[in-house]
């Protein structure tokens, strides 16, 4: 009965497992102590069993254990499935110590950790490399809650039915989404005329102009964006973080529609801005030019490319308006050819994923 109980608790069904819980106890006060001695019992003449046998055993996955008879039209999740069926244990500790394994804990707390493996900042990269760590990790890196979690933050509520993919996982990886694990990195080059006069002592012909873009983005809405001559090594520190004090870094708002990701960026007049705020210098207000409040509307596309699923973005459109105090209002519009506008390609930096802040919920 009691064994009957953690089959329904595992199931799910938990008013069930209650009730043969109950009976268990009546009948047999000690029942759980019993059955963990009589389960340790087992384990050490298992253990007996392959010392005879083999000195030293190392737990491998064999394929013997993925190719039954009657498992052979099975994918690897079910049959991982079956097995934990019979076993009813995550993992089993490769020698026998004293301090308490992680294969003690429950499928809860395992299921709970890996929502801190992901966090709020999606890190299914971490995931899958958990996944390698063996069959019970697995199944547990596969459950669906998991990857619906991930689908709901990425897309939002309504993000679709599952139908067209089979799975929450499958989805995931099909559908185009932005990655969060590192940034984005455009590098523009063009060739510009120099400009000769009699004070020029070191007149060249023409410069070749070199500068980066960086884009990174984050689940909850947020993106930065960063233009600068600087290589990518000494730049990606500064967009580690949602909040900087860097003021060539702009803060904005995106949304992600299919494939497109629109983005709005905004740069206040600093200067304007800094006198407006100190009472002592209101007599300079007026000599200052209104460089006025600068919006950035900006539209990407994902692409996939070179064998990377949603690693690319191109240009789609760029626009700039600018509001002065006095009310008037600009707008300038970019064209966008390959040379000036380059895609973006994306790049991961792994100290982007080193902290967990909170988990995926």
């Amino acid at each position: 009965m009691f064994l009957k109980g953690v089959e329904h608790e595992q199931s799910g069904k938990l008013y069930e497992a209650i009730q043969f819980y109950r009976r268990a106890v009546q009948l047999v006060p000690d029942i759980e102590f019993r059955l963990y001695d009589s389960s340790k019992k087992v384990k050490e003449r298992l253990e007996e069993e392959r010392n005879l046998e083999v000195p030293e055993v190392v737990h491998v996955f064999e394929p013997s254990e993925i190719s039954d008879e009657d498992d052979d039209n099975l994918d690897l999740l079910t049959h991982l499935q079956r097995i934990f069926n019979r076993v009813r244990c995550v993992c089993v500790p490769l020698h026998e110590q004293q301090a308490t394994h992680i294969s003690a804990l429950p499928m809860e707390i395992i299921l709970y950790i890996m929502k801190w493996v992901v966090s709020s900042e999606l890190d299914l990269r971490s995931l899958e490399m958990c996944a390698r760590v063996c069959r019970g990790f697995y199944l547990c890196s596969r459950d669906p809650e998991i990857w619906r979690l991930a689908c709901i933050r990425m897309w939002g509520v309504n993000c679709g039915d599952i139908t067209n993919y089979g799975s929450w996982r499958q989805m995931f990886i099909e559908r185009p989404r932005l990655h969060f694990n590192g940034c984005y990195i455009s590098k523009t080059t063009y060739v510009r005329h120099g400009e000769n006069n009699f004070q020029d002592q070191f007149y060249r012909p023409w410069h070749l102009v070199e500068y980066f873009r960086y884009l990174r983005f984050f689940p909850d809405g947020v993106v930065l964006m960063l233009t600068t001559p600087d290589d990518p090594t000494s730049c990606v520190g500064y967009l580690k973080y949602r909040t900087n004090r860097n003021p060539s870094i702009l803060q904005g708002h995106y949304r992600l529609q299919d494939r497109r990701v629109v983005i709005v960026l905004k740069r206040q007049d600093s200067a304007s801005k800094s006198l407006l705020n100190n009472r002592y210098r209101h007599r300079r207000r007026d000599s200052i030019q209104d460089l006025g409040e600068q919006t950035f509307h900006v539209e990407l596309q994902i692409v996939s490319c070179r064998k990377r699923k949603h690693a690319q973005m191109t240009w789609q459109l760029y626009s700039v308006i600018t509001r002065y105090r006095n009310g008037q209002e600009s707008t300038t519009n970019f064209d966008l050819p390959a040379s000036r506008f380059p895609p973006f390609w994306f790049s991961r930096v792994k100290s982007y994923t080193s902290e967990s802040e909170n988990p995926l919920q």
